[in-house]
């Protein structure tokens, strides 16, 4: 049986383990939460109606999107991790009705995305009580995640098919035809390796001596405790400004996130944060004093991003026995599991079937 080393316990890696045939591989999981984006993030699932001219990455997130019902199935994710709830999408400046129309030719080939109706703004207020009566686009094929309660599910999962999970900070090496692990503590060897370390990759990379087109974001989101308990069937709600607001169960809200390039790996919550999605949201909301009424926590993490704002995830251009997948950005609660899906499949099976997702994998490695 060959050995498998999953560098990163995050969004791609834990997906990854629990579709590997374990007939084949022995596979150990190397985890370094610190920073983590996935565990402090919650999200919409929701890629139709972006106008990102990048068309790789558009079928990427459509087929991330549309690969939910299977995940769902697989991990029997509870509603607590994935609710389909629908999207609602307001604007400020009149473009619902070409919204619309873009709605509706996505989706000739996007089936998810469901029925697509223009509301009144009586409707969107009796659908989602918390937003000002404003009209706004509505598609019932939207969901939302929340990362924390995927990755934990996703663990108990591992768990329970004996896959081996380890934490810390790890550093890769090659010699000969294997792999070298090294932590701390030991150093082990692998026939293969998958590296999902998110902003990590590129210390990862270096001792392979790759230069890699990866930088640090920082991201922060609000999660409100407010008194409407019935708010874990709401919809979630796209807002203009690219603020979202996110309705979860006993009435937690969550609205953000911050799009911090110079925040890097700092995870310190910021009154920074707090104001600047209180002015993107402030205009949405049916209680002009929401920021204050109610107690909200801080969910800080680090994405990873790319030059281009694409991910990408192949092998690594000398080594069959290497694949690595990063710059998932904030679509990543979209694409993520997805990417550890097709990763899956390519040990499992040989096969690489991702080519109409990304551009070459020396776009975003060099040596």
């Amino acid at each position: 049986m060959k050995k498998l080393a999953i560098i990163g316990g995050g969004i791609i890696g834990l997906t990854l383990a629990n579709y590997i045939d374990l007939k084949q591989y022995n596979v150990t999981v190397y985890d370094n939460p610190i920073g983590q984006a996935t565990k402090a993030s919650a999200g919409i699932i929701s890629p139709w109606l972006s106008k990102r001219r990048n068309k790789k990455w558009y079928q990427l997130a459509k087929d991330g999107a549309a690969f939910y019902p299977k995940l769902v199935q697989d991990f029997s994710l509870q509603q607590n991790v994935y609710q389909q709830t629908g999207t609602l999408i307001l604007r400020k400046n009149g473009e619902l009705e070409s919204l619309m129309q873009l709605a509706e030719e996505r989706k000739q080939t996007a089936p998810e995305i469901g029925e697509i109706q223009l509301l009144t703004a009586e409707k969107v207020t009796k659908k989602l009580p918390l937003l000002k009566a404003a009209p706004a686009l509505f598609i019932t094929g939207g969901g939302k995640l929340d990362g924390a309660s995927y990755l934990e599910t996703l663990r108990q999962q591992a768990a329970i098919k004996m896959i081996s999970m380890k934490t810390g900070s790890v550093q890769l090496n090659r010699m000969h035809d294997r792999w070298l692990v090294q932590t701390p503590d030991k150093t082990e060897e692998f026939d293969a390796v998958a590296i999902c370390a998110g902003p990590g990759l590129p210390s990862l990379l270096r001792s392979l001596g790759y230069k890699t087109d990866i930088r640090a974001q920082k991201g922060q989101l609000l999660a409100f405790e407010t008194p409407y308990k019935e708010s874990g069937n709401w919809p979630v709600a796209m807002l203009d400004g690219e603020s979202d607001l996110i309705p979860f169960e006993n009435g937690q809200i969550l609205i953000g996130a911050t799009h911090e390039n110079d925040g890097g790996f700092d995870l310190t919550p910021t009154k920074e944060a707090f104001s600047l999605l209180q002015q993107k949201t402030d205009h949405f909301l049916a209680e002009s004093a929401f920021f204050e009424a109610y107690p909200a926590a801080y969910r800080v993490g680090t994405r990873a991003y790319t030059s281009d704002f694409a991910p990408f995830f192949n092998c690594l251009p000398d080594n069959p026995t290497a694949v690595v997948a990063s710059g998932l950005g904030s679509s990543g609660l979209t694409t993520g599991p997805y990417i550890g899906f097709l990763l899956a499949k390519y040990f499992n099976e040989a096969k690489s079937d991702w080519q109409d997702y990304q551009k070459s994998i020396d776009t975003y490695l060099s040596k």
